[in-house]
């Protein structure tokens, strides 16, 4: 018959104290349930350390539940009874309350004990403070949601980029045929933009444009209202719940806060001033319209109005 091995004699004979020793060492705390009672047998004594509360003051499942934060709790308390009446071991992350009013990230790891006949005898586990984990994920995803807020942003101007309409676009297109709203464009394009850029050089150039859209972007006032950087000198207004008239409107505000800038434009063909031409186009969208075809209609307008002399708002066909 083979000798047991050295190290599983070691482990079968060492005495229970230093189990617990080792246990109550770590920085993870170990806890056990009895099922039928639903009453704590053992929890560390890291508990206190970590939340405040005594380690006496853990009695039953009750006191558990209730130091889980509001706002975690329904849903972390109906998880693990679930899990352990299936006697599936699982791991839940929560929010627990500290004895001072704040709390700390924990992780759950919990597994079910069985009789022989396969029912629950108790549930025994470890917490694991991860708060730490916690705001460093926090964190990422806070750089990640400013990041993708960057990416719909146009970094010369600060105002929305073509990515940004070409997302909300279709939305408020879907929107303005359901609910039978008139749904409104603005093409704005900046005239001479070239003989500004050859004559004041590429640097005043980007200035002027961030004066533009600054203008065009406070014409867009309402919270649905959107001002994209379309490309280049090009600028577009998408004005959800907007009829013909108000777009109109909306296109005069920006020429008439433009000309109050009184941005200077030697080589202008029609001024001293920087000027705009804007296309307008306003639809309520049926089941065959298509919004490409709206979008290129609303362009061809732009076209009209600089081809009719620039420094001008054309709203129809010609």
């Amino acid at each position: 018959m083979t000798s047991p091995h050295p190290a599983s004699e070691a482990v079968a004979n060492t005495d229970p104290l230093v189990y617990r020793t080792l246990l109550e060492s770590t920085r993870a705390i170990p806890w056990r349930i009895d099922w039928a009672t639903m009453s704590f047998s053992y929890i560390g004594p890291q508990i206190e350390q970590l939340l405040g509360w005594k380690q006496s003051s853990w009695l039953s499942a009750n006191d558990w539940a209730q130091r889980i934060h509001e706002e975690d709790r329904q849903k972390t308390v109906d998880f693990c009874i679930a899990q352990s009446q299936k006697g599936v071991d699982h791991e839940a992350d929560y929010r627990a309350l500290t004895a001072d009013g704040d709390y700390v990230w924990i992780r759950d790891v919990v597994h079910v004990m069985r009789r022989a006949d396969g029912s629950v005898e108790a549930l025994v586990g470890f917490m694991f403070d991860i708060t730490e984990r916690k705001q460093a994920e926090d964190k990422i995803l806070q750089l990640q949601r400013e990041l993708e807020v960057l990416s719909y942003r146009d970094s010369l101007t600060g105002v929305a980029n073509r990515r940004m309409f070409d997302t909300l676009y279709p939305v408020e297109w879907a929107k303005a045929h359901a609910t039978g709203e008139p749904l409104s464009l603005v093409v704005i394009d900046i005239d001479y933009f070239k003989q500004y850029n050859d004559h004041y050089g590429h640097v005043q150039g980007d200035e002027c444009l961030r004066r533009v859209a600054q203008a065009l972007d406070t014409c867009a006032s309402r919270s649905r209202d959107l001002c994209a950087r379309f490309g280049g000198e090009e600028f577009i207004l998408l004005l959800p719940a907007t009829d013909g008239d108000a777009a109109r409107n909306v296109a005069e505000r920006c020429r008439k806060l433009l000309e109050r800038k009184e941005i200077p434009h030697a080589r202008s063909g029609v001024g001293r001033m920087i000027t705009v031409s804007m296309g307008v186009g306003t639809i309520v969208p049926g089941a065959h319209d298509d919004r490409n075809v709206f979008l290129d209609r609303v362009d061809r307008r732009l076209y009209q109005a600089k081809s009719a002399g620039r420094d001008r708002i054309c709203d129809s066909e010609t």
